[in-house]
């Protein structure tokens, strides 16, 4: 039997993914940063706000999905899972300031691709991402940075510090990439 990998509609489709997946890893700080902006201000409803602290809290778990280590996949978790908390946030969002709600449309859009990309995982992968809100990172919970100014402050100056020195990996356009980013999504989100 061939591979699906090679030539017809899934070469195609996996080339998308190939072509897609390196322009998050590198917007990734610049995303972070976005998503820090509008947690710093209080234009988005409780609920907005909830899922975005927990997405950018995930980038300080010491235990992610995918090591950031790990050459070309290491942070499209991170890149993943802040698409997923800003689809759930603009969901959550009640339109009050269309402004915040550009910003957040913006990677809530991406979030199609990721859905696409691991099909029947998705939905592990989303309840993953409302899990985080009841987690926590370097000592912070959702409910300390959402409820403490100063520790809201803290935190939102380590996503910047995050932002700032970011580098993003190289990502060669080889498809065993693809295969082994389903692969980690897989094994490690909770059934």
């Amino acid at each position: 039997m061939p591979s699906p990998y090679f030539g017809g509609a899934m070469a195609e489709i996996d080339s998308k993914y190939l072509d897609t997946f390196p322009a998050w890893l590198r917007s990734l700080g610049e995303d972070a940063e976005k998503l820090a902006e509008l947690l710093a201000g209080e234009a988005l409803s409780s609920g907005a706000r909830e899922s975005i602290a927990g997405g950018l809290n995930y980038l300080f778990k010491s235990l992610d999905l995918i090591p950031d280590g790990i050459d070309d996949i290491g942070y499209l978790d991170d890149a993943f899972v802040l698409r997923v908390a800003a689809d759930l946030a603009a969901a959550a969002d009640e339109g009050n300031d269309p402004n915040a709600s550009r910003a957040l449309a913006a990677l809530a859009n991406d979030c199609e691709v990721v859905r696409e990309f691991l099909g029947r995982d998705y939905a592990r992968l989303e309840s993953y991402v409302k899990g985080l809100r009841k987690g926590a990172a370097r000592g912070r919970s959702v409910a300390d940075i959402l409820g403490d100014a100063a520790v809201r402050e803290d935190f939102l100056g380590d996503v910047r510090g995050f932002a700032k020195t970011y580098e993003a990996p190289s990502f060669s356009r080889e498809e065993k990439n693809l295969i082994k980013l389903r692969a980690f999504f897989d094994a490690k989100l909770p059934k």
